[in-house]
């Protein structure tokens, strides 16, 4: 199932349900023997590198989380993070320019998001973050909340 990210950066509008992950999803680097926690299409890379780079301060990347929010109990969050914290699961994608971009973790989300495929999805009406997330039970109508 997808979802818009809360951060501002989608209309709140609700996503359909998506099939499968395309085979172009990209990887998040890993620990060695440790499955990645997330997956980070190419779209959704690109979209956090023109985002890093508008900012106009520097970056330790962009940090998922999950917080109390909407009808069905929870929602997703994406900030921009100044510096990692110690417990963050770091995430270590390459751009299509061959540049390292960090995406972080908030602990408390980790095991909520495992298995999760992030993209960036533009449309005629809206564009923003989604999460494909085989972790979700259910989510409220309007798309901006789940429960697992």
């Amino acid at each position: 199932m997808a979802n818009a990210c809360d951060a501002g950066l989608n209309g709140g509008a609700a996503m359909p349900d998506l099939p499968p992950p395309p085979a172009a999803a990209v990887q998040a680097a890993q620990k060695p023997g440790r499955p990645s926690a997330i997956a980070v299409t190419a779209a959704a890379i690109e979209r956090v590198q023109q985002l890093l780079t508008s900012r106009g301060k520097p970056s330790a990347g962009v940090r998922i989380g999950i917080r109390t929010r909407g009808c069905s109990g929870m929602a997703y969050t994406l900030e921009f993070a100044d510096q990692a914290h110690p417990m963050d699961e770091v995430v270590a994608v390459t751009t299509a320019d061959g540049h390292p971009l960090t995406i972080l973790i908030d602990p408390k989300a980790v095991l909520f998001l495992l298995g999760t495929e992030m993209d960036f999805v533009e449309g005629d009406l809206e564009s923003g973050f989604t999460f494909r997330n085989p972790n979700e039970k259910g989510r409220c109508g309007c798309g901006e909340s789940f429960h697992v």
